[in-house]
């Protein structure tokens, strides 16, 4: 009898046997200690607690394995969450730099244009400047007969032309007619065909006057002709 209560006793204690091995040690203790009616409800007494014991522990160990995995899962669950926080910033830390690259690209490709429009415009510049006859009236008129196809021997009759009709002076005017300016534009609002500053400049008078000529008398020396023949051109 003490050997079984003994192995009752110690399985409780190890907490390794299950309830319903608990419950069969305690039938067969019972079972063989009929003769011995005077134990009995202290035998009794004791595998109920073993039971007991046994079966609180596995429910606490049962508890705890539960909230083991609970937290597991809340610390897997928070790990998720942080690496997709770390890939959602990488994501817009390599977003704001490709923008930052793209603007950088386009502002130099914008300065890159800005530079060569900035260099067509001062090749227009130079090669105008360099177009635009200077000096006297007398030396526009004979850089700019070439653009009419004319030899720079038709100055011969223009030089006497324009000398008869306003001595060269852009700022002659006739008292009479109005005639205005080298070639003696009547009016002398015409020559605002040829640019804005015709009030002053030789080079504008001397563009319309030569162009007039050319349509009205194909040449220098056909207008000169004729202001010889008839007193005026």
């Amino acid at each position: 009898m003490s050997t079984k209560r003994a192995r009752v006793i110690t399985a409780a204690a190890a907490g390794t046997l299950t309830l319903a091995t608990a419950a069969s040690v305690a039938g067969v203790t019972l079972s063989a200690s009929t003769a011995a009616a005077g134990t009995t409800d202290a035998y009794l007494t004791s595998v109920s607690g073993n039971a007991a014991a046994i079966k609180a522990a596995h429910y606490d160990n049962g508890s705890t394995s539960a909230q083991q995995m609970v937290n597991s899962s809340k610390t897997l669950a928070m790990r998720a969450e942080h690496q997709q926080e770390v890939a959602a910033e990488k994501a817009a830390a390599a977003k704001a730099a490709e923008a930052a690259k793209a603007k950088a690209a386009a502002k130099a490709e914008a300065a890159k244009a800005a530079k060569a429009r900035a260099a067509a415009n001062a090749a227009v510049k130079k090669k105008a400047a360099a177009a635009t006859p200077s000096g006297s009236p007398r030396q526009i008129a004979q850089q700019m007969l070439g653009k009419y196809g004319w030899s720079s021997s038709q100055f011969s009759c223009l030089n006497p032309l324009w000398e008869h009709e306003s001595g060269w002076s852009v700022t002659a005017e006739n008292p009479s007619s109005g005639a205005y300016g080298i070639p003696q534009a009547l009016p002398g609002s015409q020559m605002a065909t040829a640019g804005g500053d015709w009030h002053t400049n030789a080079a504008t008078q001397i563009k319309w006057g030569l162009t007039y000529i050319q349509g009205r008398y194909g040449s220098p020396c056909g207008a000169w002709a004729h202001e010889q023949s008839a007193g005026w051109y």
